[in-house]
């Protein structure tokens, strides 16, 4: 798997869980500041599709997973 599709799986993954977790209604309900992980998420997409640089790719890429096009 390339580094930029393992990143949107892991976002995907996080913002899911987070939810799962901050969601009154959820049955694994813990707090809803579980919400605000789902917010630091979007703000992470957001300026990472801005600047062309995303913190976990780079991370990833320095454990060796292909970059990709």
């Amino acid at each position: 798997m390339k580094s930029w599709q393992l990143v949107r799986v892991i976002a995907g993954s996080f913002i899911l869980i987070s939810l799962v977790f901050g969601v009154p209604g959820s049955p694994l309900f813990l707090s809803q500041w579980w919400l605000a992980f789902t917010a630091f998420i979007g703000v992470n997409l957001l300026q990472s599709g801005l600047t062309h640089w995303c913190l976990m790719e780079s991370l990833l890429r320095k454990l060796g997973f292909p970059a990709g096009c």
